[in-house]
């Protein structure tokens, strides 16, 4: 039987997010589906509800008897067998009731893992371009939230809907089987109790609202100022006291929305006890007369009196099923959402692994870029509408050629392509037009676990989890054994500090492993490239923020890494690429010079231009 406390969550309910909604055809079957692993569980479940709904209508009946017949008749041995038989019921039930809630559980806690992996798994494989519009907040809602609320349909409104209905039809049959005057009275009431109950569900849904929106609010404040870089630029800008008043500002309004809601609740939970108190007396009392008059029994009495109380509860929940379930599906819908959100990066049917190992040989053939807007189909919620496409094509018609082990620069100015051109080989965006081959394998042809496999990638902020040195390496190999792991460290002239670490590759490096230098994280990352093993290396710009010495420990370390490697380097410090094979001089999305570091400053160009004046800078 329902419970105050589950009215009540459906009464502080948020309805506005189901203004003008309604249940597809579609969505309902999408649910089923879900819900077809399920099948027999779902079943037993339902049975259980059933079976416990009837069970819990015997004792008044039971009681009935023992006040009409074994009492006046002055039967003990009957009162023994009335005894069991009440016993035997209460048993029955509370066996019922742990079997529906293993059952519930299961349904519940099976269709969280199906739902939760299943986004997961999407999420991951989405391109980059959807994680640079949709706010990582949302997507983890659409994990938790959603993923719980979608689950409640079936442990929660369904099992409540159905019990609700067949203990109100039960026991509204039971008692007009016993008599029809007294159940019209018992439930002539209810709108008096109903109606204003409804007022206060209101109330206690806008001001849940608000409250869940504040507590929203200092979830996020938490997240951005107790990372490390939040926490940093606090103290650096002295807002200690502004960050403390504003978030006491809001926890405040928090403290006095739970004051008004304890309130509001309270009224409600005292309307529901008054209006069965009320109902109650009401039948003792004319019943009591009828009692008097001699039309019905005492025992009978006491039965419609006991099953009085079980009818307001589930006339109250039911007011409010069409909500429960259209919470329900609204939240499926949102994980719907995110499910069917377009991924315009996958392996084509006949995609075939990349041969292995690779000889790096890289190709660009007459590649043209342009960033796309998000694919059609992609939810406004999930940045659908956001105009994220570059107006004019970013790369303009790029060839190249880079053979296996060869060592490929790539300089330029600000935003002329350096980066999209390097992001392009991984397959992180699919080109507009042209063709990227490897080995002579299109790109688009090869699966993208094999080319990511071929390819390892340094950035100039590498991301380090926050775990330990060990586990951070596995990443990029995962059965790795510690002597792989010493022997990367030690190419990646990172291993004597690693060692010096107070717990060694066991020490946790922090929160994107701010426990450590910048240099230390780069020949950390090369470490960690060095496991992956790959044939083909992407370096962006892996020196342009480190100091002197932390740089000749990066270049030290990148010169063992590259040897034998195909290589792109994307250099802000032109002389740290002078001994490159070959430099490509991209300025505008396109390919203006390209040659060795003498033939280029021989030519006078762009290349010149660049050098001189970074090198200058540098000097000074």
């Amino acid at each position: 039987m329902t419970s105050p406390f589950q009215i009540m969550h459906s009464m502080t309910s948020d309805r506005s997010a189901l203004d003008g909604k309604a249940i597809t055809k579609q969505t309902r079957a999408r649910v089923f589906a879900f819900a077809k692993p399920y099948k027999r569980s779902i079943l037993g479940f339902l049975g259980t509800i059933i079976v416990s709904t009837f069970l819990g209508l015997l004792p008044p009946l039971l009681i009935r008897e023992v006040f009409d017949d074994a009492i006046v008749n002055g039967d003990g041995g009957y009162i023994n067998i009335l005894f069991l038989f009440l016993v035997a019921a209460a048993l029955g039930e509370a066996v019922l009731g742990l079997v529906e809630r293993y059952l519930s559980s299961r349904i519940g806690e099976g269709l969280i893992y199906d739902l939760r992996v299943r986004l997961f798994d999407h999420v991951q494989r989405m391109p980059i371009a959807f994680f640079t519009r949709t706010q990582t907040g949302t997507l983890i809602s659409r994990l938790n939230n959603d993923v719980i609320g979608a689950q409640r349909a079936f442990t929660g409104t369904l099992g409540t809907v159905v019990g609700n209905v067949i203990a109100l039809t039960g026991t509204l049959i039971a008692m007009l089987l016993l008599e029809w005057k007294l159940t019209l009275l018992a439930i002539v009431i209810l709108p008096f109790f109903v109606l204003p109950a409804r007022r206060v569900g209101a109330g206690l849904s806008d001001i849940t609202r608000e409250g869940m929106n504040v507590n929203a609010s200092m979830n996020n404040t938490m997240t951005e100022r107790f990372n490390v870089a939040g926490a940093l630029l606090v103290k650096l800008f002295g807002r200690h006291k502004a960050e403390a008043d504003d978030f006491s500002d809001r926890a405040g309004r928090v403290r006095d929305i739970g004051v008004r809601s304890a309130m509001y609740s309270r009224v409600f939970l005292a309307a529901l006890t008054l209006v069965g108190a009320i109902g109650t007396a009401l039948v003792y009392w004319w019943g009591g007369h009828q009692v008097i008059d001699g039309d019905i029994t005492p025992g009978t009495l006491v039965a419609l009196g006991l099953y009085t109380v079980r009818i307001y509860m589930p006339l109250t929940s039911l007011s409010n099923a069409r909500v429960d379930v259209m919470q329900a599906f609204v939240s499926f819908e949102r994980v719907f959402e995110v499910l069917d959100t377009p991924n315009v990066i996958q392996d084509a049917d006949d995609a075939v692994d990349l041969p292995s190992p690779a000889r790096g040989e890289i190709r660009f053939k007459n590649v043209t870029f342009r960033y796309p807007n998000p694919a059609e189909g992609t939810p406004e919620s999930l940045g659908g509408r956001e105009q994220t496409g570059s107006l004019d094509d970013v790369l303009r018609g790029v060839d190249v050629d880079v053979t296996p082990g060869q060592m490929v620069a790539i300089v330029g100015p600000s935003g002329s392509g350096k980066t999209t051109m390097t992001s392009l080989v991984p397959r992180l965006y699919d080109i507009t037009s042209g063709a990227i081959t490897i080995d002579g394998h299109d790109i688009d042809s090869v699966t993208q676990d094999s080319l990511r496999k071929t390819i390892g990638v340094v950035s100039q902020d590498p991301h380090l989890f926050h775990d330990t040195v060990g586990s951070n390496l596995r990443y990029a190999r995962p059965g790795a054994t510690d002597a792989e792991l010493v022997e990367a460290c030690r190419a990646a002239r990172i291993h004597d500090v690693i060692a010096d670490l107070p717990d060694g590759y066991d020490t946790v490096v922090g929160e994107r492993g701010y426990r450590l230098s910048g240099g230390e994280k780069q020949r950390l990352a090369i470490a960690r490239m060095l496991l992956k093993d790959p044939a083909i290396v992407i370096l962006d710009e892996a020196t342009s923020h480190l100091d002197t010495e932390n740089e000749a420990y990066v270049q030290e370390a990148l010169a063992g890494a590259l040897e034998g490697r195909t290589s792109l380097v994307i250099a802000h410090r032109l002389s740290t690429i002078t001994d490159a094979d070959q430099i490509l001089v991209l300025d505008d999305g396109r390919i203006v010079e390209r040659g060795t570091h003498e033939q280029l400053r021989r030519s006078g160009g762009l290349y010149e231009e660049l050098y001189e004046t970074l090198v200058r800078a540098e000097v000074e």
